[in-house]
């Protein structure tokens, strides 16, 4: 038996307006999901029994955006679109052309914006999110959890066009700088550090569509492999 509280059973109980003997999937955004039984129900509180569970495995690979923070009100946008296109993880940082103080810790807000693109979609896995301070540096001790590192850089020395085979093995991260771009000093730190330079194409993109165009190409190189 399972009893649910909080936001997510006072949605099912006065929202969905769900019904005792109905059947509704749950999960729990770390790949599990199931089918359960609503035995009981009210505004803030619903009791289930599970009918069917499925354990998902966590992939080998997939991509993780590292995105300069900024004032933007287009951020929830690319926080359902990472769940809708399977990224793996995102991470604001702090660039030196960021407009706005970083916050310390991600808020409740954002995990709440996954949760509600993943009842959209029906994913089973949250991305991962975390919040990475002192700049490039903050970026370059990460490093280490990843395969391979990608600049997705504006500037006419990056002439290597990101595809999706270069984002469809291992665990990738790409870096997106801000909505000003990066600070030349940035770029050479980590192209220095071993970040291939990349570019998107002959567009100067917005910092959300630049992320949505690697998602896509990620998604795509997965399919393709798969």
């Amino acid at each position: 038996m399972v009893r649910m509280s909080g936001p997510e059973a006072r949605h099912m109980g006065t929202i969905l307006r769900t019904e005792k003997a109905q059947t509704v999937r749950l999960f729990d955004g770390r790949g599990r999901d199931g089918l359960f039984t609503v035995r009981d129900i009210a505004k803030t509180r619903a009791d289930l029994k599970a009918v069917e569970l499925s354990e998902h495995p966590a992939p080998d690979g997939g991509l993780t955006l590292a995105v300069g923070w900024g004032k933007s009100k287009r951020r929830d946008y690319l926080l359902e679109k990472i769940v809708e296109l399977q990224g793996r993880g995102l991470i604001f940082w702090q660039g030196m052309r960021s407009q706005g103080a970083l916050p310390n810790d991600p808020k409740a807000a954002w995990n709440e914006k996954f949760v509600q693109a993943a009842k959209q979609c029906g994913a089973v896995r949250l991305p991962g999110l975390d919040i990475v301070s002192g700049g490039v540096d903050g970026l370059l001790s990460m490093t280490g959890n990843f395969d391979r590192c990608y600049l997705a850089w504006e500037a006419e020395e990056a002439t290597t066009p990101l595809s999706p085979i270069m984002l469809s093995k291992g665990r990738t991260l790409v870096v997106i700088g801000p909505e000003g771009g990066f600070d030349p000093a940035e770029a050479d730190k980590l192209i220095r550090a071993g970040f291939d330079p990349v570019t998107l194409g002959p567009s100067t993109l917005r910092w959300e569509t630049a992320a949505v165009y690697c998602l896509s190409l990620a998604m795509f190189g997965a399919q393709d492999r798969s």
